[in-house]
């Protein structure tokens, strides 16, 4: 009887490994390299399992193991209480725009706040009207998404049924460095870009949803983090997978969930606890990291045109524009060619957009740093 033999790691694998790019991708986005390396090595046979993480059931011993490690991991970075629920779904923040206004609204409370900073906060809004009724309680698009509201902008209804925010805008680069205050409405939050970026007070949220490919993950799985007790305005007559309680009380496996996304954010939390030493050491490195592109942009403000005002920038995606079409395009050519990737600005705003989430190496956004300071010195 014949036998599968595996053969090691080509040597081009091998090779590709040491001449890998710095992805400044704004997602799906560079994930760490160990995570990478542990993926590898796992990929034909989880160990003691002689079946690849892709190939067993969801519903098998041992992957409800790594689910569970996946949600334990996240309640211990992230210091989520008891009384807060966590489910992994699928769909992206696309069919969460959708999701929290079908299950939140309520007969009595049949419109909700949203304060709209930029492309996705917009977009959540245009999808919530579907659903109900939607107050824009502020909207920066009269500033083309610079900045964020101060507190006495904000045009709050006591009694709406909650506040939707985005921490972070990936495509303007505005960031909220503190949650506004909204009273006893839950605050709603799409925290994709910038989830688990920083310690956060999990109290202060009534629901969090984040799709995973930006910061925590592959593409293909969202997380939603929310208060149990908003789980009874989900209503009975909304289809099976549009009702958050349906996850909830099938603990994510309702349907087959993201598997590969779920093993993958386990092993993204591991490297957050064991390797980076949690969320706040998280935090210093990003501060860091983004200083040293906001001290470029400050240092050529002719040439580097910031889109955030200075007091909004987001840690997660730094965007700017040079002064021509000409030079932005030679600018990421001439990147490229320094295995600086991935740094063209959304279509819709131009320029140039360097995404440093979680997984972006310190010494990636130093080549990229002194590669933007050697550009101006020449170009400027």
């Amino acid at each position: 009887m014949t036998r599968w033999h595996y053969i090691s790691l080509p040597i081009y694998l091998t090779t590709a490994m040491s001449t890998r790019n710095y992805n400044f991708s704004a997602g799906p986005a560079t994930l760490p390299l160990s995570v990478l390396e542990k993926i590898q090595s796992e990929m034909l046979s989880l160990p003691g399992v002689g079946a690849s993480v892709i190939e067993i059931s969801h519903r098998s011993g041992p992957f409800l193991e790594i689910a569970g490690a996946a949600e334990a991991n996240l309640r211990k970075l992230m210091q989520i209480p008891d009384d807060y629920a966590v489910l992994f779904l699928q769909g992206g923040s696309r069919l969460q725009f959708s999701m929290v206004p079908m299950n939140l609204l309520t007969d009595e409370k049949k419109s909700a706040d949203y304060i709209i900073t930029g492309s996705w906060g917009k977009n959540a809004s245009q999808e919530a009207v579907k659903e109900g009724g939607v107050r824009k309680a502020w909207d920066g698009s009269d500033t083309s998404y610079t900045r964020l509201p101060a507190a006495s902008e904000l045009d709050l209804d006591s009694n709406a049924a909650f506040v939707h925010i985005t921490s972070n805008e990936t495509i303007q680069g505005v960031q909220f460095a503190a949650e506004p205050e909204v009273g006893d409405v839950p605050l709603v939050c799409d925290a994709s870009s910038d989830v688990m970026h920083k310690p956060v007070d999990i109290k202060k949220y009534g629901l969090i949803y984040a799709c995973a490919q930006k910061n925590a993950g592959p593409a293909g799985l969202t997380v939603v983090i929310m208060r149990k007790d908003l789980l009874e305005r989900s209503k009975d007559s909304l289809p099976g997978y549009l009702n958050y309680k349906t996850h909830a009380d099938a603990d994510s496996m309702w349907n087959t969930p993201a598997t590969f996304g779920i093993y993958v954010l386990k092993l993204v939390t591991d490297w957050l606890i064991d390797e980076i030493g949690g969320l706040e050491k998280m935090h210093e490195q990003n501060k860091l990291k983004a200083a040293m592109l906001y001290e470029v942009l400050d240092a050529y403000p002719e040439f580097y045109q910031g889109h955030a005002a200075v007091d909004c920038r987001s840690l997660m995606n730094v965007t700017f524009r040079l002064p021509s079409d000409e030079l932005s395009a030679e600018f990421i050519s001439a990147a490229k060619a320094q295995q600086l990737t991935d740094l063209k600005g959304h279509r819709s705003v131009g320029g140039i957009r360097a995404s440093i989430y979680n997984a972006m190496p310190v010494a990636g956004v130093e080549t990229l740093r002194d590669f933007m300071k050697d550009f101006a010195s020449k170009k400027a």
